[in-house]
């Protein structure tokens, strides 16, 4: 019965929410490419190239997720190299990612809409041995299938806010038969691993493994682009101070620049490089700091025949996407966003691994343990409002030496939190190993 109604539900939600589905896929361009893959409709080639081989199947939602799933895949095939993988993702910008990072050999596809036809036809297609759930995203008929076929299913560098914890608690009658069946969940805290477990995760099936962010955030292959010339492209100094807000969110754009306007008079050489989180917001951001006023310039119109004059551009605004950690090796100081102007905040670990001291706002709730870890050793500063967030930032730019020092402190903190990819690859392994 549960099921019947969550499938009527669904598809009354369907109808309700497609024209706000397809605007969101136009938005974010390239939708049109293997969209028959989001209703499991997968061509003959991939379901050849799948027959007969031992699959296992990653799912990252994003280009979050995906950073993650990068760094797994290596590891999963040095550790099972007759194994086939399978990485599938949610959105047109998270394929992107995957097309220009994953080797060859990965086979990328964008997963089915979760009705239980779909979800059939993807099952037939890719036939995988278990599943690999990065961090969340976790749909009731997808579940449900794999549990018909007997496939096992994971779920790894998993967290539970309250707040989440709360509304799975609210969909018990739902949710527990699919927190039942897990075979192995890789858990980022002990309080993780005491709320899954009270909403119905067999305790067998948790283990602690930390955090994956903190391996993901290692560079491990060469930048997406070079931050350094493209901002002498636009006549940036090298001996410019760079504030680098990242993954900001509506009303953080407009705050950053209104500090930097008030601290460029004691800085003179001071340049805002804005990184929405979401890149379709650029035209929002650019609007917005025209009528401030802000001499600024687009990450999409820097070309390699594009150059500005020394000193006639204050801000860059990028509107692309992958390039996030470029600009952060760039920084003199970094600002998280998400965690101003709106609750959850982003993942402070990427700059931190890169020894740049970072600052964010009071709402860090989706980051809280990872946050109050660089916050214990002084690896990071937390401030309240707009006027805290100029005091901190002029006093950083102001000294080099408590740069320097903090940026230490926050890369010792990645440093000791190491080994989360070995622990997780190990979980998945032995069950696979269990059944060869």
């Amino acid at each position: 019965m549960i099921r019947w109604i969550y499938n009527l539900l669904f598809n009354l939600g369907l109808v309700f929410a497609a024209p706000f589905y397809f605007i969101k896929l136009q938005r974010r361009g390239g939708w049109r490419e293997n969209f028959g893959q989001r209703w499991g409709l997968y061509d003959g080639v991939l379901k050849q190239t799948l027959t007969n081989r031992r699959v296992i199947w990653l799912h990252a939602v994003s280009v979050g997720e995906v950073n993650l799933c990068l760094q797994l895949v290596d590891a999963l095939q040095r550790r099972l190299p007759h194994h086939k993988l399978v990485v599938s993702t949610t959105t047109s910008t998270g394929m992107a990612e995957l097309k220009r990072r994953l080797p060859p050999f990965v086979t990328r596809i964008y997963y089915p809409i979760d009705r239980r036809r779909q979800v059939q036809r993807a099952l037939s297609a890719i036939h995988p041995r278990v599943m690999v759930f990065i961090e969340s995203e976790l749909w009731p008929n997808m579940i449900w299938g794999l549990q018909r076929r007997g496939i096992p299913y994971f779920l790894v560098n998993a967290r539970i806010s309250e707040r989440s914890y709360r509304r799975y608690q609210q969909g018990t009658f739902l949710f527990r038969d699919i927190f039942g069946g897990f075979r192995g969940i890789g858990v980022q805290t002990p309080g993780d691993c005491t709320r899954l477990e009270s909403l119905g995760v067999p305790a067998g099936a948790l283990h602690l493994t930390g955090s994956l962010k903190f391996e993901a955030a290692v560079p491990s292959d060469k930048p997406a682009i070079d931050a350094h010339a493209l901002l002498r492209q636009i006549g940036v100094a090298d001996d410019a101070l760079i504030i680098v807000a990242g993954s900001t969110h509506s009303g953080e754009e407009v705050i950053l620049a209104r500090i930097a306007a008030r601290l460029r008079p004691v800085f003179p050489n001071l340049f805002l490089i804005l990184v929405p989180r979401h890149q379709e917001r650029g035209g929002e951001v650019g609007k917005a700091l025209s009528e401030m006023g802000v001499r600024f310039v687009f990450r999409s119109l820097i070309h390699p025949g594009f150059h500005s004059a020394a000193g006639s551009t204050d801000c860059l605004v990028v509107n692309s996407t992958g390039e996030l950690r470029s600009f952060y090796d760039c920084a003199h100081v970094v600002f998280i966003g998400k965690s101003l102007t709106t609750q959850g905040g982003q993942n402070p670990i990427e700059p931190a691994a890169l020894g740049k001291p970072v600052v964010f706002g009071p709402h860090m709730e989706n980051f809280s343990q990872i946050s109050a870890m660089f916050l214990r050793q002084r690896g990071a500063i937390q401030i309240t409002d707009e006027n805290e967030l100029e005091k901190v930032l002029g006093r950083l730019l102001a000294s080099s030496s408590e740069r320097q020092e903090m940026g230490s402190r926050g890369l010792a903190v990645v440093q000791e939190n190491q080994g989360a990819m070995n622990k997780t690859v190990e979980m998945i392994a032995s069950v696979l190993d269990e059944t060869d």
